[in-house]
Order: structure tokens, then sequence, then C-alpha cells
């Protein structure tokens, strides 16, 4: 037999012959893998996401489901279990409720007195970190110091910053000829010093995310301006402002939010007096109020309906600034 004949014979290449057996028994293997493979490419991105869905599920949105069916109850919270049915009656009595529109106004107010100098600041912050200076990266991390500084702490050291009898800014007030100022008790004097401690905490974090934005603006635009004669301060405010308009709208948006949510600082600065902000509520935010009916009075519905109320409000300044914004490109 000659080498040809062996390898075209039928005992060779039959399918008795024990190698394609074997590779026969090879096939499943083969499908199986690549039909996990298919489920690794389909299935694995929601195996990703799902951890933040199940702790969003767990800690943000049944939390908001049961604290509206709480609002829908009249419920203490030294017997949560026991609930009665009141409809909306939790709801209505805010619409009386004069602590609420007391606290609601001093929410407006030091939303914005802390918000629109916050924001003005830290954009003119931005603008000189800009600039290529020695230290630049000293300067970025000491603009963010206050933020990562606990608002326990900061709030104590403006407490005493700002101390009727012994404060070093009615100090400074006495030093230029100006009688000393209550701020715990004056109703305009406590909402300006409670917003300066906001200011002192927020300012730089938004200078940076100016920052971050500042420098995506394309350097050609500044050029241009250059070569048409505009001075730095018109580069500043005909490219720069107008290159960071989403950006500036998202701080807004998000200082509006966080000045809504307004909490420790209240709670701090009026000292041993709780939730009350101040001995004529003269500082108190909803955020405080809140506070003052669910862990104070132990009311959980109405402390549950004054959350939702602070939602609702939130949802229709969100709803506004979107319309507001819209009505701005559409005229573009």
């Amino acid at each position: 037999m000659t080498d040809e004949t062996a390898v075209l014979s039928p005992s060779t290449v039959g399918p008795e012959r024990p190698a394609a057996e074997g590779g026969g028994r090879g096939r499943p293997g083969q499908v199986w893998r690549s039909r996990r493979y298919r489920w690794d490419l389909r299935f694995s991105p929601y195996a990703f996401v799902a951890p933040f869905f199940l702790f969003f599920a767990a800690f943000g949105l049944f939390p908001l489901l049961y604290t509206g069916w709480a609002a829908l109850h009249q419920v203490e919270l030294t017997d949560p279990d026991s609930m009665t049915w009141v409809g909306l009656r939790n709801f209505t009595r805010l619409w009386d409720d004069e602590f609420f529109w007391n606290a609601l106004r001093n929410t407006v107010t030091i939303g914005l007195l802390s918000t629109v100098p916050q924001l003005a600041i830290a954009l003119g912050l931005a603008h000189l970190l800009n600039y290529r200076l020695r230290g630049s990266a000293f300067f970025r991390v000491a603009v963010l110091t206050p933020y990562a500084t606990s608002v326990a702490a900061a709030t104590l050291v403006f407490v005493l910053l700002f101390g009727r009898d012994y404060g070093m800014v009615n100090w400074a007030l006495s030093a230029v000829g100006f009688d000393a100022v209550d701020w715990q008790n004056g109703p305009f004097a406590s909402q300006l010093a409670v917003s300066t401690i906001v200011i002192w905490r927020w300012t730089g974090y938004n200078a940076l995310i100016y920052l971050a934005a500042m420098q995506a603006v394309p350097g050609e635009l500044y050029e241009s301006a250059a070569l048409d004669g505009a001075s730095p301060f018109q580069q500043f405010l005909h490219v720069t402002v107008p290159s960071l308009r989403p950006t500036i709208f998202f701080t807004c948006v998000v200082s509006t939010i966080g000045a809504t949510q307004l909490f420790g600082e209240p709670l701090l600065f009026n000292g041993g007096a709780g939730a009350t902000g101040g001995s004529d509520h003269q500082f108190q935010t909803l955020g405080l109020y809140l506070y003052e009916q669910g862990w104070v009075n132990l009311h959980l519905g109405r402390a549950s309906a004054i959350a939702w109320a602070m939602f609702l409000i939130l949802l229709l300044i969100a709803g506004a600034a979107r319309l507001l914004r819209g009505r701005k490109d559409g005229s573009r």
C-alpha cells in the first residue's frame, strides 16, 4: 500500500475514526462557552449597575414612599406602628401654619443671602486660579479646605466670631465706629450670620467646579478677543461667562437645593436652644421646622408632610429653572 492509498483509505477517514469521536465530544464545551460569552455580554452591564439600584431602593425610594404614606396618617414617633388615616389633613394644616410660612420665608432669605454672593465670589476665585500662578495646586487645595471642614466645627467657630459681647466681628465693627450687633437674636442679623457660614463652606467647592469649566474653554476664543482689542475684564465678561452658562445653571440649581435643605448651620448656631431657630424663630429653616415637628414634638405625620412639601417646592424650582433655560436657548 502506497502512502497516497493510506491517506485516502476509508479506514483512516471514516466515521469510526477515534479522533473524530474525540472532536465530537469537544463541541458541547465550545457551545457552552459561546453561550456563556453571550450571556456575559448581555447581562454583565446590568450586574454592574445593580448595586446602585439596590441601595437606591433601600435608602432612597423606600424612605420616600414611606414618608409619603406617613404624611397621610396621624402617627407619633413614639408609636410608629399605630397609624390613623387622615388623608390630606397634614398638608392642609400647613396652609394655616404660621410657623411653616415663617420657616419658608427664612429659608428663601437665607438662600438668597448665601447663594448669590457665594456663586459670585466662586466665579471670581475661579478666574484668578485659572491664571498660571506659582503654587496654583496649593491654592486650589486651600479653597477646598472649608468644604472638607466639619459643619459642626465651622459653625462653632463662627458662633464665637459672631458673639455679641466678645466676638471678633463686633470688635471690628466697634473699631470703625459701629455699634455692636446681636447676631443671634436680630432677625436679619442672625440670617446674615448663618448665610456667612454657608458662603464660607461652599464657595471653594463651586470655585473648583467653575475652574474645571474654564479650563475647557477653547483658547482660540481668548486669542480672537485679544486681537479685537478686548481687555482681560472684557474677555472674562464676553467670553468666559457665556461659555460657563451651563455650569452656572448647574451650580444655581444645586445651591438652591442645598439652601432649601439647610439644617446643620442654623441648628448649631442656635446654641442650646434646639430646633427653634432662635428665641423668635427668626432663622428657623424648613429643615429645622421638620426636625422640630418630627423629633422634638414627635409628630411624625406632620414632619412627613413638611418633607413632601419641601420635595414639591424643589420640583417647582427645578421645573421653573428648566423652563427658563429652555426659553433662553430658544431665543438664541
